[in-house]
């Protein structure tokens, strides 16, 4: 969701502006409500995101209290080889990722993110990792997986940079992070990042990270599932004039109604045995294949759910388990109560109305049934 840390950076308003310079990794530290520090990585939204273990736990508590998101299929057992998951404020979102995240219970997870701030940096055709040590997180650090290390020296030249003020400039990644450190207290991740680019570029990254992320597994007799689970962040629309996407008009019922039944139904495209099409069909959807820093439609997961879930399907074919993707629910920024957490020093950090809306899509990948 548009962060009013950036309140002009994140859409289709800077598509034509061209940045001289990137920012410095001190320009960016200013930013973060903690900064980074040495090797380990602080916290840039202190406002939609917990940042004490108090703040947490209470957001998971009552996380679970009704109405629940829409539900969109069955919920599978935990222990998931992947998952889709939003990233916006907890007060929103937070019955969306108390839905998802807990069904992944492996120890190292790789965290596909959005990469907001591409244009500011940039950044395309590569995949994003960081640098640090550690992430800190509510309930204390959490290791950044020597898999990192591992992934980058099987990944060609070219395929991969890593930057710790990119990562610094991001909240998408940090906002699963936390609820995966909660849920698991030695939880170690790899962070990677996705910036613009072509469907045949990203569709190849994907594969090659699958691929040296299943070598890896292999060396080190990971399971997926058990040992080892990918999660993709992203929200789904940003609908309004000022996300610039008002297909059904500005705003008001009619419109909500219109854009979230799109949503809805982009997910479902998605369900089933992961593919190439299906990924494709998502990603051009959403971008103009000519053109990928321009949006069709306003999910920020346009190239993060795509990459991940070729990713993905690699790594399920490589390790010998065909997986396929379950939608789980959907909710929006207005269509449930926020979570009461306003007193506990959380709040929201862009507006919730009929004008100016976002969508949060869940979904886990799983084995395949044979029939």
């Amino acid at each position: 969701m548009k962060k009013t840390l950036f309140p002009v950076l994140l859409f289709a308003a800077l598509a034509h502006r061209v940045f001289a310079v990137p920012p410095s990794l001190d320009e960016v530290r200013k930013e973060m409500a903690i900064p980074s520090a040495g090797d380990l990585r602080g916290q840039l939204d202190g406002v939609g995101f917990a940042t004490t273990a108090a703040q947490m736990t209470k957001v998971f508590d009552l996380s679970a209290a009704p109405p629940a998101p829409e539900r969109l299929g069955e919920t599978p057992a935990p222990g998931v080889a992947g998952a889709i998951c939003p990233h916006d404020d907890y007060l929103y979102a937070g019955r969306v990722y108390r839905g998802v995240l807990p069904l992944v219970t492996a120890k190292t997870v790789v965290v596909v993110g959005v990469f907001h701030r591409f244009r500011k940096f940039d950044a395309k055709d590569v995949l994003v990792f960081d640098t640090y040590r550690a992430w800190r997180a509510p309930d204390g650090e959490v290791p950044v997986s020597p898999l990192r290390e591992e992934i980058l020296g099987r990944l060609p030249k070219g395929d991969a940079v890593a930057d710790a003020a990119m990562h610094d400039s991001e909240h998408s990644v940090e906002a699963l992070v936390f609820w995966l450190k909660h849920l698991r207290k030695d939880v170690e991740i790899v962070p990677v990042i996705v910036p613009s680019m072509g469907w045949e570029r990203l569709f190849g990254l994907g594969e090659r990270l699958g691929a040296a992320i299943a070598a890896s597994a292999k060396a080190r007799g990971l399971v997926l599932g058990r040992d080892l689970a990918v999660v993709v962040s992203a929200d789904a629309i940003h609908y309004g004039p000022d996300f610039r996407q008002v297909p059904f008009g500005d705003g008001g019922v009619d419109a909500y109604v219109k854009a979230t039944a799109r949503d809805t139904a982009m997910l479902r495209a998605l369900g089933g045995p992961l593919g190439a099409a299906k990924a494709r069909a998502f990603y051009e959807t959403c971008v103009d294949p000519d053109s990928p820093s321009d949006y069709r439609v306003t999910w920020c997961g346009r190239f993060s759910i795509p990459l991940g879930l070729a990713a993905l399907s690699r790594l399920g074919r490589d390790l010998g388990t065909p997986l396929e993707a379950r939608p789980l629910s959907y909710a929006t920024s207005v269509g449930a109560p926020e979570l009461p957490i306003r007193g506990d020093g959380l709040g929201e950090t862009a507006p919730a109305n009929l004008y100016h809306f976002v969508g949060y899509p869940s979904m886990a990948i799983v084995r395949s049934v044979l029939k």
